[in-house]
């Protein structure tokens, strides 16, 4: 199942060169994942006030193009589990109408208890797995 994104570029978001600095590339990143657990019933800030983490535990990623001010993009993200604890979001950032790649990242996930240790809630896992691609 790929989840899509749609979003647009704000001038705020570029650097000295027009283009959307590397930084804010998580950030898109970031809410796109959010968005796709939200979407599977997976709230993202309720998990954190019961001290529960959804936390990053390794980022690839690969630049190759930039974004610009206005710019329309989409990511587009898919899930694969990876182990009993760690996932893997695919994410392709598109630039739209043309579909040019501008960013491609695996970014690997592990839920965390309250003392950083990792745990899968046994509530949380059937959520994750419903994500996965198939």
């Amino acid at each position: 199942m790929v989840f899509e994104c749609v979003m647009e570029v704000r001038d705020y978001e570029c650097d000295l060169a027009d283009g959307v600095n590397n930084s804010v590339y998580m950030n898109y990143l970031e809410h796109a994942r959010h968005s796709l657990l939200k979407r599977g019933g997976i709230d993202f800030a309720a998990l954190a006030r019961q001290k529960i983490g959804l936390v990053i535990a390794r980022a690839e990623v690969d630049f190759t193009r930039s974004l610009m001010s206005g710019d329309q993009f989409v990511v587009r993200t898919l899930v694969k589990r990876q182990s009993k604890l760690r996932y893997e979001f695919h994410q392709t950032i598109y630039r739209l109408p043309d579909e040019q790649v501008m960013v491609k990242a695996v970014i690997t996930g592990v839920p965390i208890n309250a003392e950083g240790r990792p745990r899968m809630p046994a509530e949380l896992e059937p959520l994750i797995l419903a994500l996965c691609e198939a």
